[in-house]
C-alpha cells in the first residue's frame, strides 16, 4: 500500500505534492519521492518520513507546473533507496510514474523484460515493470504521436497492452515530457484513484489525482470523480483533457480501505470511509446483541484512531458509554505497516497509554478494526488488564483474515495470520479475551455497498484476504504457495 498523487496547474507544484504527501503519510513510513517537470525532470527522493526527506531548499529547487509524488510503504521489493518513487526513464521522450497497488506476476513480467528484450531493472519493484512496460507501447508509435489526439490513442494503446499483460493492482499517475500528465486503474479498481479540479490562475483548470481526497479541501480542488476502473485520464500541456475507459471489468475496490487503511474523511469511489465505519460499528453492534443479549459492558473503547468511528456507532447501538481508554501518542507511526513483529510489539506500548479512571473495575470492550497477525490485539488486551478491567471483551469490525493478499496490503502469508491457523476459539484464548465477536462477512459489505452511488456500481468489492476469492491473476492454491514462498525469500534478504 503506497500513497500517490499527481497535480497539473498553473503555478508551481512541488510544495503542493509536498502537502499532498504529508496528507498521505498514513498510506507509507519508509520513503517518500517528489518529481516535477517543465521540459526536464527534477526528482528528489528519500528514506523515511515525508517530513525527513524533504528540506525547503530542497523544494525550491522542484522547478515546474506539472509533477507527481509518492509516499511508499513496500509491499514488493526492498527497503533500499533505489526502490523509491516516482521512477522514471529516458525514452521515449521521458516518461515518470508512480503506482500503487502489486503486480501477481511481476517475476514473469520481470524475466522478460531482463532476458528477452535485454532491458536493466534497477529496482526490485515491480512499480519498475509498469514503467517499461508503458515505455515500451509509446515507443512503439513514438513518430506517429505528434499531434495530441492522435497521442492520446497511442496512450490509450500502450494501455491496453498493459492491460493485457499485467496482472494485479495499479493505480498509476504518470509525467510524461513534451506531452503531459497521465492517470489510470487496473480494470477491476482495486485500488483507489481520485480525481478534483480547481480554478487555476487566468481562470484556467488544474486538476489533481490521488490515492485519498485528504488533500483535496486544504488546497482548494473539488472532488469530481474517481478514475473508473480501465479508465485513462490525460491532461496534456495546455490542460486540454482526455479520458477513456478502455477495458473495465468487475468493480472490486479493496474492502481494507475502509476498513483501516484509508483516513476517515476521505471519499473513495463515491463512497464515504466515515460512513462506512459507522455502519461497521452499527451491524457489528446487532451481531452483539444477537449473540450475547444479557453480556452489557461498562464502555467501549476503540483500539484508535482507525476504529473510533465504528467504536462510536456501536456504543451508541448497545447503549453504552463510549470512551478513549487508550491514548495514542499521534508521533509513533502506524503498527501494521512496521516491517517485522518485534517493531509492532514494542511501538503498541509506546503508541498507547491506558487511562486507568476508564479501565479499572470494569467490563471493558475494545472495539478494533481488525486481528491481523495478532501482536497489536494481544498488547492491548495485556495493558487493559494490567490497568485493573475485570472482564475484558474484544469485537472486530473486520471478518476473520485468513488469506494473504497480493493486491497492495501486507496480509502477509497464511501462516503469520492468526486466524489462519486458530479457530475463533483458539484466537480468544491466545488474545486472553473472555469474549471475542468478529464482524460477518455479509455485514461488511452491506456496510460498504448498501446506499453506495459509485461509478460503476460495486456489486462486491474484493474479498480475498477474507475468502480467497482473488478477482484476479488466477490465483490458485498451486500459485498462492509460490507467491508466498517469494515474499518469504525477498523478505528474508532484507
Amino acid at each position: 500500500m503506497c500513497g500517490i498523487v499527481g497535480i497539473f496547474s498553473q503555478k508551481p507544484v512541488a510544495l503542493q505534492l509536498y502537502d499532498s504527501l504529508i496528507h498521505l503519510q498514513h498510506r507509507g513510513q519508509d520513503a517518500a519521492g517528489i518529481l516535477t517537470g517543465d521540459g526536464r525532470f527534477y526528482v528528489k527522493h528519500g528514506l523515511g518520513l515525508v517530513r525527513e526527506v524533504f528540506s525547503a531548499k530542497e523544494i525550491s529547487h522542484l522547478y515546474g507546473n506539472i509533477g507527481i509524488a509518492h509516499t511508499r510503504y513496500p509491499t514488493a521489493g526492498s527497503y533500499r533507496i533505489e526502490d523509491t518513487q516516482p521512477l522514471w526513464i529516458g525514452s521515449p521522450r521521458g516518461i515518470a510514474l508512480a503506482h500503487n497497488g502489486n503486480l501477481v506476476n511481476y517475476r514473469e513480467l520481470a524475466d522478460e523484460l531482463t532476458q528477452q528484450k535485454n532491458r536493466h531493472l534497477n529496482s526490485t519493484t515491480d512499480s519498475e515493470v509498469l514503467l517499461h512496460l508503458l515505455a515500451d507501447g509509446l515507443e512503439q508509435d513514438a513518430n506517429s504521436a505528434d499531434e495530441e489526439a492522435k497521442f492520446f490513442e497511442t496512450l490509450c494503446k500502450a494501455i491496453q497492452a498493459i492491460f493485457n499483460r499485467a496482472e494485479g493492482s495499479f493505480s498509476v499517475v504518470s509525467l510524461i515530457i513534451g506531452k503531459g500528465m497521465v492517470a489510470f486503474r487496473d480494470p477491476h479498481g482495486i485500488r483507489p484513484l481520485a480525481f478534483g479540479e480547481r480554478t487555476g490562475e487566468g481562470g484556467k483548470k488544474d486538476y489533481i489525482f490521488a490515492s485519498e481526497t485528504t488533500m483535496f479541501y486544504p488546497l482548494d480542488f473539488q472532488r469530481q470523480a474517481d478514475v473508473q476502473p480501465g479508465e485513462v485520464i490525460f491532461i496534456n500541456q495546455s490542460g486540454q483533457l482526455f479520458r477513456r475507459v478502455i477495458e473495465q471489468k468487475s468493480f472490486n475496490p479493496c474492502v481494507f480501505e475502509y476498513v483501516y487503511f484509508a483516513r476517515p474523511d476521505s471519499v473513495l469511489n463515491n463512497i464515504s470511509v466515515y460512513h462506512t465505519r459507522l455502519e461497521m460499528g452499527k451491524k457489528l453492534a446487532k451481531r452483539w446483541l444477537e449473540a450475547h443479549p444479557n453480556i452489557l459492558p461498562d464502555v467501549v473503547i476503540p483500539a484508535p484512531f482507525t476504529s473510533n468511528t465504528a467504536a462510536s456507532a456501536f456504543a451508541s447501538e448497545i447503549g453504552v458509554r463510549y470512551a478513549e481508554g487508550l491514548y495514542k501518542n499521534a508521533f509513533i507511526g502506524r503498527t501494521f505497516i512496521m516491517p517485522d513483529h518485534e517493531s509492532r510489539s514494542r511501538n503498541v506500548r509506546y503508541k498507547l497509554t491506558p487511562q486507568q479512571a476508564e479501565i479499572e473495575g470494569k467490563n471493558v470492550l475494545i472495539l478494533d478494526d481488525s486481528i491481523v497477525r495478532g501482536t497489536t490485539s494481544r498488547e492491548i488486551v495485556k495493558m487493559v488488564r494490567e490497568f485493573g478491567a475485570k472482564e475484558i471483551y474484544f469485537v472486530s469490525t473486520c471478518p476473520p483474515l485468513k488469506f494473504p493478499c497480493f493486491y497492495g496490503i501486507d496480509i502477509p502469508s497464511r501462516k503469520e495470520l492468526l486466524a489462519a491457523n486458530l479457530s475463533i476459539e483458539e484466537v480468544r484464548k491466545y488474545l486472553g479475551v473472555d469474549v471475542l465477536l468478529y464482524q460477518e462477512i455479509e455485514d461488511l459489505v452491506h456496510a460498504l455497498i448498501d446506499g453506495s452511488q459509485s461509478v460503476p456500481p460495486i456489486k462486491r468489492p474484493c474479498l480475498a484476504c477474507l475468502d480467497g476469492k482473488y478477482v484476479c491473476g488466477a490465483i490458485n492454491e498451486e500459485k498462492m504457495q509460490r507467491l508466498e514462498n517469494d515474499r518469504q525469500l525477498e523478505r528474508d534478504k532484507l
